[in-house]
Formats: C-alpha cells, structure tokens, sequence
C-alpha cells in the first residue's frame, strides 16, 4: 500500500482502539450501553401503574411520553428505537395505553397504532390473538406473556391466553428438563407468575387443571427463592414487569416478589422516561474488547491486565444457579445478580482471561472447561443455558455456541505444555485429553450436520430485521469460521463453502449485511473481514477493510444496529458492538499485513 493509504489504515485502527479503550470504566473493564426498549418501557409502566399508581405517576408519566415520542411513521413500534415495528411491541404499547387509562390523553398515538394493527394483524381480538401465537410458535415463552397482558388491558378475552402449568415449578429442578415445559429454559419466573395469574382470571371446572391452586404457596416460595438480590429476573425488565404485574392483577402486589420488581424497575429507569431490555452485558462486552485487542495483537495497550483479569474471574459463578440448575464454574453475561451462566459468555470469558495471562494458573480456566464439557447435548452441539432441553430453539443446541465452545478449548490447550498447575497435572492433562478426544470431534460433527447448503450457519442469538425471517447468516457463518480457523482446519469442506458464502454475498458497496442484499453494517462486515483476513485474503477482503476504515474516518463505526436477539426474537442493539467489531477486524489487517497474509 501507498505511504498515505498506510497512514489513513494504522490511523483508523488507532481511532477505534481508543474510543474503546475510553469506554472503560474506572475499575477497568466495560459496562456498555444497551438499546432503549419501546416494549420494556410498555410493560413497566403497566407493572407500576397496576402496582401503585399514584405512588409512580411521575415515572409512569414519563414512560407513557416517551412512548408517544417514539411512535414509528407507520404508527406502530420496534423493540428499539432503530427496529421496525412488529405486533408483539405494538400491541404491548397499545395495553399500556389502555390500562394507564391514558388513551384520551395520547388520542393521535393511539389512533396512529389502531390504524396500524388494523392494516398488520386484522380488527377483531381473535385475529389480533391468533397474529401474536403465530409469531412464535409452539414456544409459550413471549406469546402468553404479551396475551396476559392483553387480556388485563380487556383487548383480548381470557380464553384466548393459553395456560401455563406453574405446578411444575414445585417438582424437583432435576426433573425439569424431561417435563417439556411449553417455555424455554431461562423463563421459570414467568411459567410461575404468569401461569398463576391466568389460572386466577381464568376459572375452570376440569378437576385436573383445578387441582393447580393447591401449588399456588409453594411455587411462589419459588419465585421468591430464585428471585436475585437486584429483584430482577435475567436483570431483563420485561421478565420482571410480567411477573410483577401478574402478582399485582391477582391482588398480591404486596408480596415480596412483587415489592422487590417494583424496586428493580424504579432503579432500571432511564433519564428520558425509558427502559433498556437489561442492565447491561458487562461480563459480555468486557471479554469481547479483550479478545478484540487480542485478535488485533495490541493488548499491551490494554492497561492493569492484571486488575482485569482479577475482575474477570471473580465472576466466574460459585455455586449452583438456583433455577437453571447450572453448575458452578461458569460465567453470564453481566456481573450483577440476576445473569445467567451460559455458554457464550463463558467461552468468552475463558478466551479472555487465557489472553490475559496465557502462562497463569489454569484452575480456575479448567473449572470452566468442565462446566463447558458439561453441557455439550447429545447431538455434539452446545446450547445456551441447559443440557437437554431442546424442545423450544432457544434452548437447543446453536451453530455459534458449538463454534464459540471449540474456540474456548483451543485457546485453553494451545499453550499447555506452558501452563502452570497448581495441582495434581496428571490430573489435569487426563481431563484436557479426555475433551479432546470427545467434546471436539463431536462439535465439529455439529457443525458439518448444520451447514446449510449455501454454506452458511444461522446463529442462536442475533438476526438482522433486513433479511427474510431475521436470520444473519454472515454473522453466524463468520463465527463458526472463526473456530475452523483457529483449529487450523481452513482446506476442509466446511471451511471452504462457508468461505465462499461470505464472498458471495458481500455487498458492492465492499461491505456486507446480515445475507445477501441487506444493507451494509459496520458489525457485520467487520465481522466478516476479520475471520476472512486468515482464510481468504485477497481484494474483495481488502474492499471490506477500505469499508470499515471509511466508516472510521465518516464516524459511522460508532452507529450500532439492531441485531442482537435478547430472547424469542427481541431485538437490541448494544453501542460497544460496532466499536469492539471494527477494532477486532481493523486490529487483524494490521497483523496479516505484518505477516504478508495479505496487501492491505
């Protein structure tokens, strides 16, 4: 390259490394900023305002504003404020209004949204009902919630809301995955409130379905007991608005499960009268900047490693979680109480404290080796939360979990002759090779038996609103890509049509979206160009670098889009991703270029 391109590509790189660095927080690692949520702003108003409505006025005010503010052209909302509107939020939004008692007041708002249900999902409850189960499925997890909650605003009668069998909950936790729970893994809190709050309002006389008010006191000893010291379920403010306004419609809004959402909710409130989807992905957007810089080979940039590191393993969870039953030894996706060990985060986290100090103790790096080990599924792939429970797709195996894992053992035993054990290392090389002759091989069969013809993996937990049925396969192709590069498997099959997915759908413009003719985002082509700098440097991958260096040089890597899923497809976007992404990508041109991979 010529002395003026190498100066704009080294002086992009050190633009976005040190807007991320400046994102850190004082004690050192990232917090991030999640997207507003137009439907987590709905749904906790509804819980305050059924909850104590004088009490809250101010904030419900607030929420009710922002809301109106924030109403899409075509008169109905997004989960963000970047997403296109969809039922699930819009009718939300259009229960909040009604049980405010606020559709006088916001007249036009509500006109606005009436027009759009008519012209989306028909006029009569029913059909408007039937739009919101077919969204979903058989998977119970958002559509009865979001049906509850219609049905308390009168939009739609009780019979249409599907019960929920919350006498489970008492059973013991061991059995919960052979039971085939009609919601996923993570959404206890909302089998029991939810399913409770539909028994209540919908009386039967079957003996059978009756016979579940004998559980009533003992699965809400439950909810209490898995209920985290935030008073938030998942940290997620939907979850704990479905719950807290269940509790409230079925007169136990004193019930300490109830007060203690409340608090949550009160706590979670934005300055502009909003509410994210969680609190943040701290754990999550830490290890990712981390192993950004790694991948970039910059991580003496990266100041009190050794204070990270410290942070980072003193999330690694102590105990057994108390209502997915996951063992200890893990880690979720932010440090406050109510994160969820799971298995992106935790490979993550392993990768990221390996970089850190990659000849340290490798105890702590083993116990999440083991947890890992542990939840891999019969089929060889790994899914989020919980082995074995694979009825509902967000709680069965995933393409980029099962690549993400494989990465995580890579990097644990790349430098093993190097470690240094603090006990018993026969021990532990038994157990290392133990998973290898096992865990690997069969993740790599996963991901063979999931390849789409076109070449492409479809991710678990991130989609793009651009693309027929909100799949993002460059993301999740770039991400399995990721871990047959780094086992050193980039001239077999898979590898190679994967390769020519991403090739062939790359936009003209030099970037790429989520599939073939979505628009160009910074997360998704720097996604793209960095697994592709190893695998197939050339110029089509140098016009993805040029991409991202314009979008430096005009600001735009600092845009975030919408293409997180944060459960049953609700959208978010989080600020940190575009900034992490490009430095990852950016940061991997500067080492192939040092290296002569590549003429960029």
């Amino acid at each position: 390259m010529t002395t003026r391109e190498g100066y704009r590509f080294d002086s992009a790189y050190l633009i976005a490394r040190d807007a991320l660095l400046a994102e850190r927080t004082p004690d050192g690692y990232w917090v991030g900023e999640l997207s507003t949520s137009a439907l987590s702003t709905a749904v906790a108003v509804i819980a305050l305002y059924l909850v104590d409505a004088e009490k809250h006025h101010a904030i419900i005010t607030g929420g009710l504003r922002w809301l109106s503010e924030n109403q899409n052209a075509d008169g109905g909302w997004g989960d963000t404020v970047k997403s296109f509107s969809n039922i699930s939020t819009s009718m939300l939004c259009r229960a909040t209004f009604a049980i405010a008692k606020a559709e006088n007041e916001f007249a036009p708002t509500v006109q606005r949204l009436e027009a759009y249900l008519d012209a989306t999902c028909g006029r009569s409850p029913a059909e408007r009902a039937e739009a919101i189960r077919n969204r979903y499925g058989k998977d119970r997890t958002f559509s009865v919630p979001i049906l509850m909650t219609c049905a308390l605003a009168e939009l739609v009668p009780w019979r249409e809301v599907p019960r929920l069998p919350f006498a489970l909950a008492c059973l013991p936790q061991s059995w919960y995955r052979f039971l085939g729970f009609p919601v996923v893994s993570y959404a206890l809190p909302a089998l029991i409130a939810i399913g409770q709050c539909v028994h209540h309002h919908r009386p039967t006389w079957n003996p059978v379905l009756a016979s579940q008010s004998l559980a009533k006191s003992p699965s809400l000893k439950v909810l209490r007991r898995i209920q985290p010291s935030s008073g938030g379920y998942l940290e997620a403010t939907p979850l704990t608005a479905f719950v807290t306004m269940s509790l409230a419609s079925i007169g136990k809004k004193d019930h300490e499960v109830a007060r203690e959402g409340v608090r949550f909710l009160v706590d979670s409130v934005r300055p502009d009268g909003s509410w994210p989807i969680d609190t943040n992905l701290s754990i999550w957007v830490t290890t990712l900047s981390v192993n950004a810089l790694a991948a970039a080979g910059d991580l003496d940039a990266l100041s009190e490693k050794e204070k990270l590191l410290t942070w980072l393993l003193g999330q690694q969870t102590k105990e057994r979680h108390p209502y997915t039953g996951a063992d200890p030894g893990a880690w979720g996706w932010s440090h406050h109480p109510g994160s969820v060990p799971d298995c992106d985060d935790t490979p993550g986290a392993l990768m990221a404290a390996r970089s850190l100090d990659p000849a340290g103790d490798l105890g702590d790096i083993l116990r999440g080796l083991r947890w890992v080990c542990g939840l891999q599924n019969r089929d060889g792939g790994w899914p989020t939360f919980c082995r074995g429970w694979g009825k509902l797709p967000f709680d069965r195996s995933g393409a980029d979990l099962t690549a993400h894992a494989l990465r995580a053992f890579q990097a644990a035993w790349g430098d093993a002759q190097q470690v240094r054990f603090a006990t018993d290392p026969p021990m532990e090389h038994r157990f290392l090779h133990t998973i290898s002759a096992a865990a690997v091989p069969s993740g790599l069969d996963y991901l063979r038996d999931h390849q789409r013809p076109d070449g492409s993996w479809l991710p678990l937990w991130f989609g793009n609103q651009h693309a027929a049925d909100d799949i993002n396969p460059v993301y999740g192709t770039a991400r399995v890509l990721a871990a047959y590069r780094d086992w050193r498997r980039k001239n077999s099959e898979e590898c190679q049509n994967g390769v020519s997915f991403l090739l062939n759908v790359q936009n003209t413009d030099g970037g790429w979206g989520g599939a073939n003719d979505c628009p160009s985002s910074v997360e998704e082509t720097a996604v793209a160009v960095e697994v592709l700098l190893d695998l197939a440097p050339g110029p089509q991958v140098e016009r993805g670098v040029l991409w991202l260096i314009e979008a430096v040089e005009s600001g735009r890597f600092r845009e975030p889009s919408p293409i997180g899923f944060y459960f049953a497809k609700l959208w978010y976007f989080e600020k940190l991703y575009p900034l992490i992404f490009t430095v990852a990508a950016l940061g991997r041109a500067r080492v192939t270029s040092s290296r002569g991979a590549g003429s960029v």
